[in-house]
């Protein structure tokens, strides 16, 4: 009779063997595929499941109904590396901006979520306040608080010279801020701080995306600011950020500005009933993608197109019943393409091309396809103006027209070309207008 540790050594080599047997040719090939690739910037490669998390008013990963919830959401998604905050519906209150993150993707519930602006308040500072400096003093703290969104601005500081923050400390009417002061805010030239931000913010960040998301920018109950920095939607240097579907409306400013951001793409969107500019595309933002989106009953201009604006495309837009331009070009703004849009029933002309002296023009933009009618309040205005120095144009196959009654009529020139404007190639445009072409060159 064979002993028990040798029979028991014969069972174990016997499993070991069948466990080998059994294992033979099914052994899973963890070996990485010929497709695989490390990310840019990290080293690892992409992965098909990444961080995602619910916030709303119920039945979410995190309950709130504020600010303060969302963005916890997204800080805790961006600090996982990136992912997808979804936002269920319901109307939000907004203290401060929500502050987009690199990487994040916030969705909200398609027509149901709603980001409304709280009601601001402003005071006179009390004391200057410095360039550099981190704190304000204000006359009247009614309304200012702890972790609220900031702005302050002197008469000499305004555009990019304000400063937006958020109020991080208290001490009696001394208020600590999360960034210094862009420029010096005197007293004597009325310096103010005010509690009023962009409702949706990304700032310096890439790779950001925004869906299916109304703002409510509650104008009546909050003081004016610049569209340099801020808006309904605001980007400073989100690189290649998309903002798709959304809605603003009512904002005390501009509806969308983006700003030193380039790559950025604007889909689907909606702008209106906005106090200034509707979508505000400006400082350098280059290869701007603007598809399908609607800016109307805006204060100012449907499109403007700020500064160094080059190489967008802007395709299929309707700039409608806006308080000026329905699309405005100007300083260094070259080389982009606009096409297929409806430019209608804005104050004054059309599309204007504002005066610039020829090294800041904006040279080689194309116009093909727009339907461009029945624009201007006062008699005399052009479906298209070019102004300043601009040169190398090219409007294609653009129907320009005014279908009022005759006697009301305002868009009686389809297109002017002022006295110092360089080449314009016209090709297969319809006009019809009192004066279809009027040109000023010498």
């Amino acid at each position: 009779m064979l002993p028990k540790c040798f029979l028991l050594l014969l069972v174990s080599g016997f499993c070991f063997s069948a466990t080998l047997l059994a294992g033979s040719g099914t052994q899973p090939d963890f070996a990485p595929k010929a497709d695989e690739q490390q990310l840019p910037r990290a080293m690892r490669s992409r992965m098909r499941v990444s961080p995602h998390i619910r916030v709303g008013r119920a039945d979410a990963d995190i309950i709130g109904s504020d600010n303060r919830a969302l963005q916890g959401a997204i800080d805790y998604v961006a600090g996982l590396g990136g992912g997808v905050v979804d936002i269920g519906p319901g109307e939000y209150e907004m203290h401060d901006a929500l502050h987009l993150r690199s990487f994040v993707t916030v969705r909200g519930t398609k027509g149901r979520t709603v980001l409304r602006m709280a009601k601001g308040a402003s005071s006179a500072l009390a004391i200057d306040g410095d360039y550099g400096e981190e704190q304000i003093t204000v006359v009247n703290p009614d309304g200012f608080a702890v972790g609220c969104g900031v702005t302050v601005w002197d008469d000499h500081a305004g555009g990019f010279h304000r400063t937006v923050g958020r109020i991080i400390g208290r001490n009696g009417n001394t208020f600590a801020i999360d960034t210094p002061l862009n420029a010096d805010c005197m007293v004597h030239d009325h310096a103010l701080a005010a509690i009023v931000f962009p409702v949706v913010s990304g700032c310096n960040i890439q790779g950001a995306r925004l869906e299916d998301v109304i703002v409510e920018g509650n104008k009546q109950q909050n003081v004016h600011t610049d569209g340099c920095r801020a808006a309904g939607i605001y980007l400073y240097r989100g690189f290649g950020t998309v903002i798709a579907n959304c809605v603003v409306r009512d904002y005390n400013g501009d509806g969308i500005s983006f700003q030193q951001s380039n790559d950025v793409q604007l889909l689907g969107c909606v702008s209106e009933d906005n106090a200034t500019l509707g979508i505000h595309p400006g400082s350098g933002s280059q290869r701007a993608v603007v598809r399908e989106c609607v800016a109307r009953r805006n204060g100012a201009d449907g499109l403007y197109l700020c500064w160094r604006v080059r190489h967008g495309l802007f395709e299929g837009n309707r700039l409608e019943d806006n308080g000026r331009y329905g699309i405005s070009i100007g300083h260094k703004d070259s080389d982009n393409l606009i096409a297929d849009n409806q430019v209608l029933s804005n104050r004054e002309e059309g599309v204007y091309f504002r005066e610039e002296t020829a090294g800041m023009a904006g040279h080689r933009n194309r116009l093909e396809k727009n339907r461009i009618e029945n624009n201007g309040e006062a008699g005399g205005v052009a479906g298209i103006r070019v102004r300043g120095q601009t040169a190398n144009l090219v409007f294609k196959d653009n129907i320009i027209r005014d279908t009022r009654p005759a006697g009301q009529q305002r868009q009686t020139i389809g297109i002017r070309i002022e006295a110092d404007a360089g080449p314009v190639d016209l090709e297969g445009n319809s006009i019809q207008a009192q004066t279809q072409i009027e040109d000023q060159r010498r």
